[in-house]
């Protein structure tokens, strides 16, 4: 990988060197697909570009349930294809970076009246096991009540018949994100966030050739050129559509889904659980990290696409839906220490509501040969890379070599730690440089698990001096170095969202190193002192709008 390739304060070069060469592809956006397109490409050998309007992942790509899940409620919808596919996939991205992803049993306990009888869940969990491939030891298991009231004690007695227990994948969407995109980075890929498309470019022939490009931090404008370019925008599909005047024929409908986040001691939840609301719709609560996070809410939605928040009723239908499941906590507004929302780019059928639209992906091209992916599941990332690689290299063919896909066994950045089964020793053995560079024996095994086999980059740049200077702990002040240097962080709501997820799972250390953070990245990426406040003020916004409903923002809520 070129030194700098992916760096915060080397943004400007980058910026520069994409104008200065015709690519293979374009990739236009930076969340999960657009990541795995362009790895998926630069892996090929195709040589690859790739442009992200705002942070990488910042859209639905860090705004998910935050589970790499095999689409079991898509069975009472008969997409059987699609949860063969994603099944299948889930296994694949696990191994691929287990850093980033890990088993997470999940209970479906089961209710008089409820969506799920007993024959029809034990069926329904058996033909899943079949469909996705699941391993003998991650197999569904039936319960009876007694076993399900002990795998979770909080749950809803009255009426409960028992549980099906089985396998789902727990990730952190945007890490695995930043680190498909530093894979595809390390095979030659050039990327840049905060690159806004204005207009495509296109030939004497009316074919789209590249893109001229704004980089949102400088100001500074240029063209992309590229052989190929494809449209990997999630909820700004239609807008790039509608630049190239093919916005025809299908549509997106965007839905909009909310998570509420509780510290573990006012919701001690000991297991992740999938459970019907009393209005029938199917929501997960899940434990992490000393906390438990619930959702998601399913709503159309027409608001602004960058910049989606709770409102006080997406509060209240989550907090009603655990204190229905859960009534021992009785939990209020109060109890909720933060909170995100996402957008759900869905190709929209008539006469549906939110939750019954298809999540299944559609490839579409237009008559200047802008290709366009759409739809589709974070599990289903890579397949839909393949795919639309595949036609990328089938359009190319004679002018531009390019070989089969190889990502099915390939490594994610910090993933070479031997597969899943390794990671634990692997992390052991690392920690120990992490506690020679100073860190406690708890931080050091913490960064060797988050980062995998990237720790031992993170554990150089320990600096006490430096950390203690700013006020920071020092397993903080290397994240920082390492996001900036390179995860190509540029602003601290990067950092505090994208590249830690503390904002969401740890919003107190937020508050009270959020001053310290933001006098590093001034000093690692020279910002003024009027651009330091700027992002600082951003990073407060983030912060109120995680805990604050936007409805009630500017009446005196706090």
């Amino acid at each position: 990988m070129k030194e700098r390739a992916f760096a915060g304060n080397g943004r400007t070069s980058v910026f520069e060197s994409m104008q200065k060469e015709e690519y293979d592809l374009l990739v236009i956006g930076g969340g999960i697909t657009g990541a795995g397109i362009a790895l998926d490409a630069a892996s090929r050998g195709l040589r690859t570009a790739v442009v992200e309007m705002q942070d990488f992942a910042a859209g639905t790509s860090s705004r998910s349930t935050k589970l790499v899940h095999g689409g079991l409620r898509y069975l009472k919808q008969f997409e059987v294809k699609m949860v063969a596919e994603v099944g299948k996939e889930r296994a694949i991205v696990y191994e691929n970076g287990p850093h980033v992803t890990t088993p997470e049993w999940m209970l479906l306990p089961i209710y008089k009246g409820g969506t799920f009888g007993s024959f029809s869940t034990s069926i329904g969990l058996r033909v899943y096991d079949y469909l996705a491939g699941v391993k003998r030891s991650e197999r569904r298991k039936m319960l009876k009540v007694g076993a399900t009231l002990q795998k979770e004690p909080l749950l809803k007695k009255n009426g409960l018949l028992g549980g099906g227990y089985y396998v789902e994948y727990r990730t952190d969407d945007a890490r695995l994100t930043i680190e498909v995109m530093k894979r595809a980075v390390e095979f030659g890929a050039t990327a840049l966030n905060y690159a806004k498309v204005e207009k495509l470019v296109y030939d004497g022939n009316g074919r789209v050739c590249g893109a001229s490009v704004t980089d949102l931090l400088t100001g500074e404008t240029g063209e992309v050129r590229a052989k190929a370019v494809v449209n990997a925008t999630g909820p700004w599909v239609d807008t790039l559509r509608e630049m190239d005047r093919s916005n025809h024929g299908k549509k997106l409908r965007l839905s909009k889904g909310i998570h509420l986040v509780i510290d573990q001691s006012r919701f001690p939840l000991q297991q992740a659980v999938y459970f019907d609301t009393d209005d029938k719709r199917m929501v997960f609560a899940i434990p992490r990290d000393g906390k438990t996070y619930v959702g998601t809410t399913d709503t159309f939605y027409d608001g602004d696409k960058a910049n989606p928040t709770m409102t006080e009723a997406d509060r209240k239908y989550v907090l009603d839906a655990i204190n229905f499941m859960f009534p021992e906590t009785r939990l209020t507004e109060k109890d909720v220490e933060s909170s995100w929302a996402g957008i759900r780019p869905l190709i929209y059928e008539e006469g549906k509501n939110p939750s019954e639209i298809s999540r299944k992906d559609e490839i579409w091209q237009s008559a200047s040969g802008l290709i366009t992916i759409a739809g589709g599941k974070l599990t289903g990332y890579r397949k839909m890379a393949e795919d639309t690689v595949d036609l990328v290299a089938r359009r190319l063919q004679g002018r531009v070599q390019a070989g089969a896909c190889r990502t099915k066994g390939m490594a994610i950045s910090g993933g070479e730690v031997g597969g899943s089964a390794r990671l634990e020793t692997y992390a052991s053995r690392v920690a120990g440089e992490g506690k020679a560079a100073g860190l406690s024996a708890e931080a050091s095994l913490r960064i060797a698990r988050f980062y995998g086999s990237n720790a031992e980059r993170v554990y150089r740049y320990g600096d006490a001096a430096e950390a203690e200077r700013l006020g920071l702990p020092l397993d903080l002040y290397m994240r920082v170095r390492y996001a900036v240097e390179e995860e190509m962080a540029a602003k601290p709501v990067d950092f505090f969202i994208r590249r830690t997820g503390a904002l969401f799972f740890d919003i107190e250390t937020v508050r009270r190193y959020k001053a310290g953070v933001i006098v590093l990245m001034q000093e690692l990426l020279g910002w003024s002192d009027e651009s330091a406040a700027r992002y600082a003020a951003e990073l407060d916004d983030a912060v109120r709008d995680a805990v604050v409903p936007q409805d009630l923002q500017g009446v005196g809520a706090r």
